[in-house]
């Protein structure tokens, strides 16, 4: 999680209370309006305002729940790093779309620096991980190289 300082900063446009209703919002999106308006100091009406604004503005993307691969059956998660040909840098846009739309990626990061992709994907075991790279990957006519490491922890880092 961000300091309101920083949301503040990084935005431009946020006054005090718009960083306090993210920083609030970031470490607990679950959090009621009543209780959000009550920790700022503002009524429930001009909160609600506010965090609609906030969303309409591009500044809070979404909420979301955070649910477990593992409670779901894919127990293997991997960041799978990705060089897309040289030949292929048009169809970058592309890959990109293509990658979030497979079931099994749960995140994808375009990057600058050595690799053009990392994927982070979750899956039920090492045969059906190994299955995904070879179909969706090393088959794929962008791709140039792939290097598969596998996941045994994931912390998010929420500082408040």
């Amino acid at each position: 999680m961000v300091s309101e300082a920083e949301i503040v900063r990084s935005v431009g446009a946020l006054d005090e209370i718009d960083g306090q209703i993210v920083r609030l919002l970031s470490a607990d999106a679950r959090i009621p309006n009543a209780t959000l308006a009550a920790t700022v100091g503002i009524a429930a009406s001009t909160c609600l305002a506010r965090v609609r604004s906030l969303v309409a503005r591009g500044v809070i993307r979404g909420f979301h729940a955070d649910i477990s691969p593992r409670a779901l059956g894919l127990g293997l998660e991997a960041l799978i790093s990705i060089n897309i040909r040289v030949g292929a840098r048009q169809a970058i846009a592309a890959f990109s779309e293509e990658m979030r739309e497979l079931p099994e990626v749960v995140q994808v990061f375009f990057l600058g620096g050595s690799e053009d992709f990392v994927v982070h994907v979750a899956t039920r075991d090492s045969d059906h991980l190994r299955q995904f790279v070879v179909n969706n990957l090393s088959a794929h006519t962008s791709v140039a190289s792939t290097r598969t490491s596998l996941m045994f922890e994931h912390h998010q880092n929420l500082r408040d």
